[in-house]
């Protein structure tokens, strides 16, 4: 346990809690700090002054990151005939109907974002009580049911990120890898934030984003200044 702490102390130094450091040098920060031995996801989070108990303030929502997000997504397609097809051409990892169904419903969930057409949403919504609690139920506000199965696969393969804030007010999500080079991070975060902000709820008062930080899967958090990302 002393190990660990002496780890956690050692990539702590340099950063003060209490700063809230500009967009560049707080990227600098995280991946000088990201010494794992595997590559750690960059992850964004933002405290919003929402109360997300309110139908009115509820913040969700959909972004594809200029530079993808460097996770390999497996996607999960519901559909038949000639939009099935589609969604393979497209590169969509699991494809099917009621059969698809029954492989959801024994347990087996092999894939991170799940599509669905339209008219296959009543078989879908079976699997309500599967899908909603991990985050995977398909939703037309997010672009997640739709005909139109090749772009929301190839968006989804690409780089889509959907975000749903939380009890607390907070949206994270990871936005990249921390091999990405500082730009493509930058640049990955300012969409990430400038798509939360144009979800801003009509039931928001006052100060919407009041917090920004990043950190990498095993290092320490460091704060950001939103106006350096434009978030306001």
């Amino acid at each position: 346990m002393a190990k660990l702490a002496k780890r956690i102390q050692k990539i702590r130094e340099g950063i003060d809690a209490e700063k809230f450091y500009g967009l560049s040098e707080a990227v600098t920060l995280v991946k000088e700090r990201a010494v794992a031995k595997f590559d750690e996801t960059i992850e964004v989070a933002m405290n919003l002054g929402v109360d997300p108990r309110h139908a009115d303030q509820m913040v969700r929502g959909v972004v594809n990151l200029p530079n993808g997000t460097g996770r390999d997504v497996r996607v999960a397609v519901f559909a038949r005939g000639v939009k099935a097809d589609e969604a393979k051409a497209a590169g969509a990892d699991i494809v099917g109907a009621e059969d698809l169904l029954e492989i959801v419903q024994g347990g087996k969930i092999d894939f991170d974002r799940c599509i669905a057409t339209p008219d296959l949403m009543p078989l879908v919504g079976r699997l309500g009580k599967v899908l909603g609690p991990r985050g995977l139920m398909p939703n037309p506000k997010v672009g997640t049911v739709t005909m139109d199965v090749t772009g929301a696969v190839k968006a989804s393969k690409g780089g889509a990120v959907e975000f749903r804030v939380e009890k607390a007010g907070i949206i994270h999500a990871g936005i990249g890898k921390a091999s990405f080079d500082a730009k493509a991070l930058e640049e990955n975060i300012r969409a990430f934030a400038d798509a939360v902000v144009k979800a801003k709820p009509a039931g928001a008062k006052g100060n919407y984003v009041k917090r920004v930080a990043i950190s990498s899967t095993q290092g320490p958090g460091v704060k950001i200044d939103p106006a350096t990302i434009n978030a306001a």
